[in-house]
């Protein structure tokens, strides 16, 4: 490449002495170098002209495909400086349902609009296999629940975006709906509507956790992995069921919402990306877009 460059110089300048002069080497450096590179080729690059010299055919094939090397190497600096500075490249995002409904949209927002040169691939994906993802190299930056004694996998950092509290979700008209704030022991009796996330998420145990904490095992009637649907039974009065704060931006109209204690299950949402990707600020700027959406939900 930088004898290529050489050549280039020499038949702008159309002069070895001229070209040496602006390159800061000596015309007996420039002659080696071409001397050289006449060689790889096997053919001459330049003959003389009076008092200077003028490419060959061969000297102005190599002079073109130099003057496109140089600026694709300039576009390629180029690019990279913008991938260093986080205003350029492809973040691959996971994220499961109800952090997509709730942070993903303000926070790509605001993403967007900070760093419009970087692409986002963003694909809805259950914690459990968001993290799977990360860990594969498949991902850059996922959303996942995370609870507070969970261990996590060496070479990942960890920001914390909300706590996800659960809420009792009753019939309305429930002789319980006229309380502001239920014990969960006072749901022990009742009929229960399973709305865990799915049997491998990490939030599974959250329920039957927290109602031992309150001394009973809920008695399902009805098993269900999603939210809506699990409203929609217990709006027909089949049951009761706990769901997080964010799975009920869209409560049924058939039901009520309590505040539950001792205990109050809780579910810790992360935004989580490995160490090595620390150096990027577009991955940087995308979990302070995280946070800040957490923070105005």
């Amino acid at each position: 490449m930088r004898r290529m460059q050489v050549l280039r110089a020499v038949v702008t300048t159309g002069s070895i002495t001229a070209a040496a002069t602006n390159l800061g080497y000596t015309p007996s450096a420039i002659s080696q170098q071409v001397a050289g590179l006449e060689k790889q080729a096997g053919l001459p690059l330049l003959e003389r002209v009076g008092r200077g010299v003028r490419p060959t055919a061969a000297g102005r094939l190599l002079t073109e495909h130099a003057a496109r090397l140089t600026e694709q190497l300039a576009e390629a600096e180029s690019a990279l400086t913008a991938l260093r500075n986080g205003c350029a490249g492809t973040l691959r995002v996971r994220y499961f349902a109800t952090a997509g409904a709730a942070l993903v949209p303000p926070a790509v927002a605001r993403f967007r609009a900070e760093r419009a040169g970087v692409e986002l691939d963003l694909k809805l994906a259950e914690p459990i296999d968001s993290f799977e993802e990360l860990a594969a190299g498949r991902a850059d930056v996922v959303i996942t629940i995370l609870e507070p004694d969970q261990p996590t996998p060496d070479g990942v950092i960890t920001r914390h975006l909300l706590a996800d509290p659960f809420y009792a979700v009753l019939p309305r008209g429930h002789a319980l709906a006229r309380k502001r704030v239920l014990d969960l022991g006072e749901l022990a009796d009742e009929s229960w509507i399973s709305a865990d996330c799915g049997s491998t998420a990490p939030c599974k145990d959250l329920v039957p956790n927290a109602c031992a904490g309150a001394g009973f095992a809920p008695q399902i009637v009805v098993e269900s992995d999603d939210y809506a649907t699990a409203q929609g039974f217990v709006a027909a009065g089949l049951g009761v069921t706990l769901i997080p704060r964010l799975g009920l931006e869209y409560a049924h109209p058939g039901v009520v919402l309590r505040k539950v204690r001792n205990p109050e299950p809780v579910r810790h949402i992360h935004v989580v990306y490995r160490e090595e990707a620390a150096w990027n600020p577009a991955v940087i700027a995308l979990a302070e877009a995280l946070e800040k959406a957490a923070r105005n939900s």
